[in-house]
């Protein structure tokens, strides 16, 4: 496998900083892109001091580097790019993980949380992919993977805007993977399952205890009989899946569930 360049969205944190070490365990130069600065919202999204450290953790494993990107703006996309080819020299693969959760009924769900998840999830791989076609082009051998959800492929209760969003990352990957076939690029989907990232552990099944090692327990004692082989995901699975959708030359348009059995198809 030759060396790739690789962009990582919200690649800080969760199954984002799993691409991340995934990538660059196997070798790859990795740009981490993630919003630097803590944005308002319902669980902590990455700070300027959880890119610092992905940086420090990862470069002891491999050549990675970090920009600050907000997918929801175009020219901060652009940026990102622009950085990376800057640095690294070109841009061979970009992973759109970036993105937001939030739940509630249909008729209490706020209009300003719809849009800032649409803003994020959908709208961000759009932006994202258009800010780096050109280069992608150039690579010759270029690959997009956008995180999705098994919550993409099966609406929920109560999750409307987030399995909206999730859906729509799903089509809109089929679609490029169409159009973007001619120019030798894929373009695959990942499909997580329950991963203890901060959407499970602060927002969609919160424990009542500040430890850290407690709250885990208390989530892998919830979540492990949903799921067949009795365990949680975890980013290191969206690591390796991702590095096999980036680098399978005859694989696109496909999305691919990493889900312990959850969801079947």
């Amino acid at each position: 496998m030759s060396q790739k360049i690789v962009l990582v969205t919200g690649g800080a944190r969760g199954i984002g900083l799993g691409i991340v070490h995934a990538f660059a365990a196997a070798g790859h130069k990795v740009m981490i892109a993630d919003l630097g600065n803590q944005a308002d919202w319902n669980y902590n999204l990455a700070s300027s001091d959880d890119m610092k450290n992905a940086v420090t953790k990862e470069s002891a494993v491999g050549e990675v580097e970090a920009c600050e990107v907000d997918v929801t703006r175009y020219e901060s996309c652009v940026q990102a790019v622009a950085t990376t080819v800057a640095h690294f020299g070109g841009l061979d693969v970009l992973v759109n993980n970036a993105g937001v959760v939030g739940s509630g009924p249909i008729s209490e769900f706020e209009e300003a949380e719809w849009d800032k998840i649409f803003s994020v999830n959908t709208k961000g791989i759009f932006l994202m992919a258009k800010a780096a076609l050109d280069a992608l082009k150039a690579s010759g051998d270029g690959a997009i993977v956008n995180t999705a959800s098994i919550a993409g492929k099966q609406g929920s209760p109560n999750m409307s805007a987030y399995c909206g969003s999730k859906f729509a990352a799903i089509g809109i990957t089929q679609s490029l993977a169409v159009e973007l076939a001619p120019f030798n690029i894929t373009v695959n989907a990942l499909c997580p399952g329950i991963v203890g990232t901060a959407m499970w552990l602060e927002h969609l099944l919160p424990s009542n205890t500040t430890d850290h090692d407690e709250k885990n327990r208390d989530f892998e004692k919830a979540v492990n009989g949903m799921i067949p082989l009795g365990r949680p995901q975890t980013t290191d699975d969206m690591g390796q899946a991702a590095l096999y959708l980036a680098t399978a030359r005859n694989v696109t348009g496909i999305a691919l569930t990493v889900a312990g059995g959850m969801t079947m198809s």
